[in-house]
């Protein structure tokens, strides 16, 4: 049973997709789509989650949205998460995200990706955007879960390395240079 809600959770997940890019001076909420299926969009939207983790001093995570913000059961969840580019970023990095259950019971779903949907890699970042990283979850059915950890870092898979968390003291962490995204609560 435990495998079938590990094999349920990975089929739920799919990669991410979109991006925002940070635009001076217009609405919060009016976007415009550019080349490459990029927005253009004033400021951060309101999230439910912040975190201010910083990597490698190029790229803070700001936080995430969860919708909806409790899942029962066989639910699929958007998670959009918002990074603040701090500096330009020399090389292609994926997100990785860890899908656990808080208990422990499953065992962790990978579910890395390019960030945007592959449409706008961090090579091409530019200092001071806001890109979203959209990617969905969908709780197991079947399955008495408190809830779900989503655990995130940036990982650069030719050489296997992961950038740096440089502010670990303010910041949930496991001390291997990922996060804690969000835990997304399961049941009533």
């Amino acid at each position: 049973m435990r495998r079938l809600g590990n094999v349920m959770i990975a089929l739920c997940v799919a990669a991410s997709m979109g991006c925002l890019v940070e635009a001076p001076e217009s609405s919060p909420q009016t976007s415009q789509k550019i080349s490459g299926g990029r927005n253009l969009v004033t400021g951060t939207p309101p999230l439910q989650l912040r975190s201010g983790a910083i990597f490698d001093d190029r790229v803070e995570v700001l936080g995430a949205k969860l919708d909806p913000g409790r899942a029962q059961p066989g639910d699929t969840v958007t998670i959009t998460a918002y990074y603040k580019v701090l500096d330009a970023i020399p090389r292609d990095y994926l997100v990785f995200v860890h899908v656990e259950d808080v208990d422990g019971r499953l065992e962790r779903v990978n579910v890395d990706h390019a960030p945007a949907g592959g449409q706008y890699p961090t090579s091409q970042w530019k200092k001071g955007e806001t890109v979203q990283d959209t990617f969905t979850v969908s709780v197991p059915p079947g399955q008495n879960l408190r809830g779900l950890n989503v655990w995130m870092g940036f990982w650069y898979p030719p050489d296997d390395t992961r950038m740096q968390l440089k502010n670990p003291d303010k910041v949930r962490n496991d001390g291997r240079n990922r996060i804690l995204l969000a835990t997304l609560p399961v049941g009533y």
